[in-house]
């Protein structure tokens, strides 16, 4: 089978297309035929060993993706070989076959293709856990998404229509912009120009922002923070910027501002029946034509490493999926 393997820590540059053999499904295994594997941020990260995960070496990044069920080990019994079936491993995904933790494999919908199915869990759970179980976002509250266009972005997008709220969305060219407004954003700011923050503070007025979701960080987090009006909420999602802010302190106390962190992958350890009905309730939106991955490209898996290069330097939109 090929993969893409990381044999150390360094470039993504680095990543190399090796021939192996089959996985074989031990205890509580599950070996994946993969057809569709997402690309996420983290993914770039971890390569490079600049994420807070670092699996040992060598590795197969690709944290979330989905196929056919080709073996299952002893102790396995809610799915079984021909399945369709997601994953989400944290990495191991960018290959024609993968070993996966049974607990961690869902039956896919039948209405959700391989596609859709890799590229589903990981950012709408970030979103709808950020939102819903962090921020407590209301029906008739305005949240300011920076990085609109990207993975999380765009899930954060809709889900908050579902939720009721106000969306002004932040990106950085007319392009992703125009991919935010498609997606039902009320507003929509270029944060590339200089004046972005008054931009936002025209639309809410004095009332300011209620909630903030910034994946983004970097020079856009203070601004950002400014915007947030009285007892607002601003969600620490990532740092697709790549440098993390020092935040002045005296901005939370300014209008008892809350700064709150979104860690949706230690959430799932410290609330697993929280995540499985938040994932019930994505699932049923998904089914009800609701929400969808904004899949903007599909690439084979020569074409990974230039991917992950253009998502890591900020210059893709939406979602880009592997397919195999």
């Amino acid at each position: 089978m090929k993969s893409l393997v990381c044999k150390q820590f360094g470039p993504i540059d680095d990543l190399l297309i090796e021939e192996g053999p089959i996985p074989v499904a031990g205890p509580n295994k599950v070996v994946i035929n993969v057809k569709a594997a997402s690309l996420n941020f983290p993914d770039a990260l971890m390569v490079q060993g600049l994420y807070q995960i670092k699996p040992p070496t060598p590795f197969v990044p690709g944290a979330e993706y989905a196929g056919v069920v080709h073996a299952v080990g002893e102790g396995v019994t809610h799915i079984k070989p021909g399945d369709r079936v997601a994953a989400f491993t944290g990495y191991g995904g960018f290959a024609e076959y993968s070993v996966a933790d049974a607990t961690r494999v869902m039956p896919l919908p039948p209405s959700m293709s391989f596609e859709q199915g890799a590229a589903f869990v990981l950012t709408y759970a970030t979103s709808y856990h950020a939102l819903k179980d962090v921020a407590n976002l209301q029906p008739g509250e305005t949240l300011l998404v920076l990085g609109a266009a990207g993975g999380v972005g765009t899930t954060a997008i809709q889900l908050a229509k579902l939720m009721g709220a106000t969306v002004i969305a932040a990106a950085s060219s007319a392009e992703k912009l125009a991919l935010c407004t498609s997606l039902g954003a009320d507003h929509i700011v270029n944060y590339a120009a200089a004046d972005w923050r008054e931009q936002v503070n025209a639309i809410v007025g004095k009332k300011g922002v209620d909630v903030v979701y910034d994946a983004v960080g970097g020079a856009y987090a203070e601004p950002a923070l400014r915007c947030v009006g009285w007892r607002g909420r601003y969600l620490v999602v990532g740092f697709a910027a790549g440098d993390i802010p020092k935040i002045p302190l005296n901005l939370a106390l300014l209008k008892e501002r809350q700064i709150l962190g979104v860690y949706w992958g230690d959430s799932v350890a410290a609330n697993p029946k929280g995540h499985l009905a938040n994932m019930r309730q994505l699932g049923q939106w998904f089914e009800a034509g609701k929400i969808a991955p904004s899949i903007t490209e599909t690439v084979p898996l020569e074409g990974t490493v230039d991917a992950l290069k253009r998502l890591s330097s900020r210059n893709a939109m939406g979602k880009i999926v592997v397919q195999l």
